[in-house]
């Protein structure tokens, strides 16, 4: 069962290779008495485009040169160099760092940073320049999503290099990290994976033995997925042939949520395969406030004005996504998933669920 992926090695020499090139052509160029520069993709907002074949936002031809001799470069060109210098000694080591972790390392090599938007923005630019994820280079943000199913994976990172786990094995779910993130998938019992927005679902469906009734994975997002939550919800779709089921709240921001599992985001349109194209979402859908008669609550001024967002985005041209932002605006009205509670607790688990399992089955 184990992918055609990289290997933990080949990954890290890749990474290896790409910051020694980096660290070559700057050094090069210094010998010829040239300002250091770096040629990096532009992630302006003109050169990002949506590509309609791999469904996903994807940079275009556009680059810009940072470079040494313009003094309004200096600070974040020196910012790059450093990150690029830590992210080797992490990579050498086999250690790992949180986003929050690099912000504060910088400041004792006093390279400061204004905040860690700053600081986070430089790695994103890193990411840009080499063509690896940050994830490639042993940094993630804090952990909070997690996964529970019949699923057996086996460890590959330092120290627990064929150590085997079963994701039934902790009642709250697996926390999604590095580990889990780059483990070989060794064997499954699951059928199709089902990705939810909020924790409370989450342990409902634990509860309610989702994984045995329908031989689901279950994976809770705690909100906006994050990017190693994405890598490895794809991994499962690829690697083990998973149909991906999200529900999320009903709402524009759940609708969203569920978007950026299928086609990726903006912010990330420099990289590849974070993204799931055949994931289906499943809703809360406006119509299904309408069609179950759910509490409900009214669209805010702020709902409304994503929702506009939503409509001229490219991703949601096609229905099930336009029919259900037209029904947002018919009827003003947001549920979120607890809503189905109003006909007992396992209703959703019961009725709910068996029925958008047959609309993924008959996609």
């Amino acid at each position: 069962m184990r992918g055609s992926r990289p290997s933990a090695k080949e990954r890290r020499e890749a990474v290896l290779q790409a910051l020694r090139k980096i660290g070559s052509d700057i050094y090069d160029q210094i010998v010829r008495r040239e300002f250091p520069r770096i040629k990096m993709p532009s992630r302006s907002t003109s050169n990002i485009l949506y590509d309609r074949d791999i469904k996903q936002y994807v940079l275009g031809g556009k680059h810009i040169i940072r470079s040494a001799k313009n003094i309004r470069h200096i600070r974040p060109f020196t910012q790059m160099v450093w990150v690029a210098s830590f992210v080797e000694e992490l990579v050498r080591s086999n250690k790992t760092s949180t986003l929050r972790d690099v912000f504060y390392s910088a400041q004792a090599y006093e390279m400061n940073f204004v905040d860690q938007a700053e600081s986070d923005s430089i790695i994103t630019d890193l990411e840009s320049v080499s063509g690896l994820a940050r994830e490639d280079f042993n940094v993630f943000p804090e952990e909070r999503s997690a996964i529970f199913g019949d699923l057996t994976i086996e460890y590959t990172v330092p120290g627990y290099e064929g150590r085997r786990l079963n994701l039934t094995s902790h009642p709250d779910g697996v926390m999604i990290g590095p580990a889990l993130t780059n483990s070989e998938f060794v064997e499954c019992g699951a059928d199709k994976l089902i990705v939810l927005e909020k924790g409370a679902l989450f342990t409902r469906f634990v509860e309610e033995k989702v994984h045995e009734r329908f031989k689901a994975l279950i994976i809770q997002t705690a909100g906006q997925a994050p990017r190693s939550t994405r890598t490895l919800i794809r991994r499962l779709n690829e690697e083990l042939g998973l149909p991906v089921l999200i529900l999320t709240d009903g709402d524009p921001w759940g609708m969203h949520i569920a978007m950026v599992i299928i086609s990726g985001s903006a912010n990330a349109a420099h990289l590849r395969k974070l993204n799931t194209p055949n994931a289906i979402w499943g809703g809360v859908w406006a119509t299904d406030i309408i069609d179950y008669k759910l509490p409900s609550d009214p669209l805010t001024d702020l709902d409304l004005k994503r929702l506009e967002e939503l409509q001229r985005d490219p991703r949601y041209g096609e229905d099930p996504w336009r029919r259900e932002i037209r029904t947002f605006f018919k009827i003003r009205r947001k549920a979120e998933q607890e809503a189905f509670s109003r006909y007992g607790l396992t209703y959703i688990v019961d009725e709910y669920l068996p029925e958008k399992l047959e609309l993924m089955e008959g996609s």
